[in-house]
């Protein structure tokens, strides 16, 4: 069966950035920003990013493409006399499933909002009673499992379509759309009256915060940012450097996505933090920031349902776009596991998801008593810490490893195919950086997340 491919370089890296581009970024970047120093913060994300992310993004898309095959088959395909490494490609499979077991809840949390602000369930609330209305959706099961099922079973559908006239078609449309959300609420932020207060909180560098802080972990938390922000080491950017033609040579590519991303984390925290000045509420981390700080300041807000509505749509589109991209995967590693058509393929993997989904949606209400990592845990953070603590770091550990030695498949021939087509070049000199520092720095955020 011949390999799909996209239709156009645009709707791959929008596909790329919507994968990279999650909710949490959205809510956890300006937080970070805010309570590490402002704008020295922003200066140390975007070294990390271009000196981390990049070229760990690169070597993705560099082994999905030469490739031409998901995670699950890349390595065999690449190397097929060089024994275990194919064990990663299932471990990327795992991860992806483990991601979308909580993600997909969140995602429904989203449009639930979405939902509830559009109707206008929070107008005239005071703030006590916000914070109750969100303790009592997480509370409610069938609140929890409906936008939770209606995330799994549009995902699949649109996966199941095809890849130009599903997954590409409506991502485009989707992101095109949160970008133009973005800049209008952003807008509407910047220019409330108190608002320029936030706006210098937020971009300032400010050097005695981050003394007071610690610079170095100021400068360890801006590294793990940069890391996380691009949903790298699960094999999320392989498969879809695997759809892309060999026209474009691949650093440009992963400098496109970057950019893109770091586009909406920047304007995400314009559109929060300001208005948290504006208001005089503390910007907290979060879930509370979203569901019960920013209901209270749209409630006092000119307009406030309308602006409410169209941020909650702006994060459903922020959730969705990542699901969607991760359910690409997932369906992709089935396909080259069992050669079933796609739409076999998104019917099982559709049952599957909503069954594995069912513990995280659960876990604040029917399985409340059950605490998987002891304390007040939840299946949502067992969930959340194996992937963001052990798959993310240790896959991009094992990618750049796979990538840069001969006991894998090696400089030369990732270098060839990453510097494969016009723009941005990998320079031969960057070597050393990429074979001995690389690991090193990857290697600790895989540590510290562990301890």
């Amino acid at each position: 069966m011949a390999r799909e491919t996209l239709k156009s370089r645009f709707g791959f890296i929008l596909i790329s950035a919507g994968c990279a581009i999650g909710i949490g970024n959205v809510w956890k970047f300006p937080y970070l920003v805010g309570a590490n120093g402002g704008g020295a913060f922003v200066l140390l994300y975007l070294f990390f990013l271009i000196v981390l992310g990049i070229p760990v993004m690169t070597m993705e898309f560099s082994l999905g493409r030469a490739a031409r095959r998901s995670p699950v088959r890349m390595y065999q395909r690449l190397t097929p006399e060089k024994w275990g490494w194919h064990w990663h490609g299932y471990a990327c499979w795992l991860g992806c499933v483990l991601l979308m077991m909580f993600y997909t809840t969140v995602a429904g949390w989203m449009l639930l909002y979405f939902y509830q602000t559009a109707r206008g369930a929070f107008t005239g609330l005071e703030p006590k009673a916000i914070a109750g209305a969100f303790g009592a959706m997480l509370a409610d099961p069938v609140l929890q499992v409906v936008p939770m099922a209606i995330v799994v079973i549009s995902g699949i559908l649109i996966c199941s379509h095809g890849l130009q006239s599903g997954l590409e078609r409506v991502t485009k449309v989707m992101m095109v759309m949160l970008l133009i959300i973005m800049v209008v609420l952003a807008a509407n932020s910047v220019f409330l009256d108190g608002a320029r207060e936030g706006v210098v909180f937020y971009l300032q560098p400010d050097l005695a915060k981050m003394e007071e802080i610690g610079f170095t972990n100021v400068i360890v938390a801006a590294m793990n940012q940069a890391f996380f922000t691009l949903s790298l080491g699960i094999g999320a950017m392989a498969i879809f450097g695997s759809y892309i033609p060999k026209n474009n040579a691949l650093l440009g590519e992963s400098v496109n996505v970057a950019l893109l991303d770091t586009f909406v984390a920047i304007t995400s925290g314009l559109i929060i933090i300001p208005a948290c000045f504006a208001y005089g509420v503390e910007p907290g981390s979060g879930p509370g920031l979203i569901f019960i700080t920013l209901p209270n300041i749209f409630n006092h807000m000119s307009g406030g349902v309308i602006w409410g509505s169209l941020f909650f749509i702006f994060m459903s589109f922020a959730a969705f776009s990542t699901v969607l991209a991760v359910f690409e995967n997932i369906m992709a590693c089935t396909m080259d596991l069992t050669g079933w058509s796609r739409k076999k393929a998104g019917f099982v993997n559709g049952v599957l998801l909503l069954l594995l989904s069912l513990p995280c949606a659960l876990g604040f209400n029917l399985l409340a008593g059950v605490h998987p990592m002891g304390g007040e845990s939840s299946f949502l953070d067992l969930e959340d810490f194996i992937v963001s603590n052990i798959l993310l770091p240790g896959g991009a550990l094992v990618f750049v490893l796979y990538s840069m030695h001969s006991f894998g498949w090696g400089w030369k021939n990732f270098y060839a195919e990453a510097n494969m087509g016009k723009g941005l070049k990998i320079p031969n000199w960057a070597r050393g950086y990429f074979a001995y520092v690389l690991p090193l720095v990857v290697g600790a955020i895989l540590v510290m997340g562990l301890m």
